[in-house]
């Protein structure tokens, strides 16, 4: 399989999951809803919860829990994920073919990501 494939793979694959889990968390909002001062401090323009403060440790206890909020941010996260993920796969492309060039700036856009996802939100609190 050639890596192009594998990258559209990757894509279709992470969209759906993704499109699945919120699905998901919406029928379980409405078959076990929250508390109802969530859903209205969820549903406000300047709601008070900010998911960049919600560590993935507690989403993925959530889901455990059948939770739909965490149900729905895990399909975010996987949604995030998946075009960092083509963005690895590109660099492993690049590697095989040898091209220095592509290699070097598809790793500096990949860093670029990681810092975007993971370090500057916590500068920011």
């Amino acid at each position: 399989m050639e890596l192009e494939e594998v990258i559209g793979y990757a894509l279709r694959i992470g969209v759906l999951t993704s499109t699945l889990l919120i699905l998901a968390g919406l029928v379980l909002i409405v078959v076990k809803p929250p508390a109802p001062h969530i859903l209205e401090q969820l549903s406000t323009p300047h709601s008070p919860i900010n998911t960049s403060s919600i560590p993935p440790a507690q989403v993925f206890t959530g889901v455990a829990e059948l939770n739909g909020i965490d149900v729905i941010l895990l399909g975010l996260m996987v949604l995030i994920t998946t075009p960092v993920l083509r963005v690895a796969i590109s660099i492993v492309q690049f590697i095989k073919e040898r091209n220095l060039i592509y290699t070097l700036i598809t790793v500096v856009v990949l860093f670029n990501l990681l810092l975007t996802i993971f370090i500057i939100p916590t500068l920011i609190k």
